[in-house]
């Protein structure tokens, strides 16, 4: 029996030293206690030892305490530093911010708005009257324009009816005969006019278009012949130059070599 009791005793002591060996050197098990420990999640006992040594707890505690401590300092520092950030940004901008509201401000003063204040625009001013003088006469301007158009259409279609009665529209042509309309004899009208002025301006702007895009064959056979004309002519001019220059050379050395034998 004592040795059955010493035996448990072992095996529940070797139990709790793995089990403490896994809670205090594992690394996902200390990384989660420190990590938690940032927020204030994590537990004191964490450092709280299975049997009696109060040097190595107290160790523990002040380790504990200082990387708590430390964490505090550097969250702190990063606040400050993103706030002294933000006020630096916000100093650069003041006076930008503060031309801008006050351009606003001046535009707003030019505003055509309530001349009173809220209590008193309900009455009418001067301008309000002027105002409405203004509408009523562009009122009235746009009816007057209005029926005159339409006095001119109708004027307009009687003329056309007149004529249509006074004479057919066309004749049919007789078999071999190409159509002849006798409308052609009338004068052409500005909705006519209009759209021959159109077509005649796009057909002289694409006759451009074409004249100043398109190059002929000829053109391309003279830019052909200028540019080997011309590569001849710097070919010949590259010779001409090689062959002075070699003269030069030979007169030099011609030279140096005289000099050389009279001394």
């Amino acid at each position: 029996m004592e040795y059955l009791k010493a035996d448990m005793y072992l095996n529940v002591n070797v139990d709790r030293s793995s089990s403490f060996m896994q809670f205090h050197l594992g690394v996902e098990e200390s990384f989660k206690t420190l990590f938690w420990s940032i927020f204030g999640l994590s537990e004191v006992i964490s450092v709280v030892l299975k049997y009696d040594h109060k040097f190595i707890e107290n160790i523990g505690y002040v380790l504990y305490g200082v990387y708590n401590v430390t964490m505090v300092v550097v969250l702190l520092n990063m606040l400050i530093a993103m706030i002294n950030n933000s006020y630096q940004e916000i100093e650069e901008d003041a006076d930008v911010e503060w031309k801008f509201a006050r351009a606003k401000l001046w535009i707003s003063y030019f505003d055509e708005g309530r001349t009173l204040p809220a209590p008193f625009n309900l009455v009418p001013s001067p301008k309000s009257f002027y105002y409405m003088v203004l509408r009523i006469k562009s009122c009235l301007i746009h009816l007057c324009k209005a029926n005159s158009r339409r006095h001119n259409n109708e004027l307009e279609l009687g003329v056309l009816n007149s004529q249509a009665k006074d004479e057919p529209l066309m004749t049919y042509p007789r078999p071999g005969e190409e159509f002849i309309s006798r409308k052609s004899g009338k004068h052409p009208t500005r909705y006519e006019n209009i759209m021959k002025r159109l077509i005649k301006r796009f057909v002289l702007k694409a006759q451009v278009d074409r004249e100043n895009d398109e190059v002929n064959e000829g053109e391309l056979k003279e830019i052909k012949q200028d540019i080997s004309s011309l590569r001849y002519e710097l070919l010949e001019e590259k010779s001409d130059a090689a062959g002075e220059l070699a003269l030069l050379i030979q007169q030099l050395g011609d030279k140096f070599g005289e000099n050389t034998m009279r001394h």
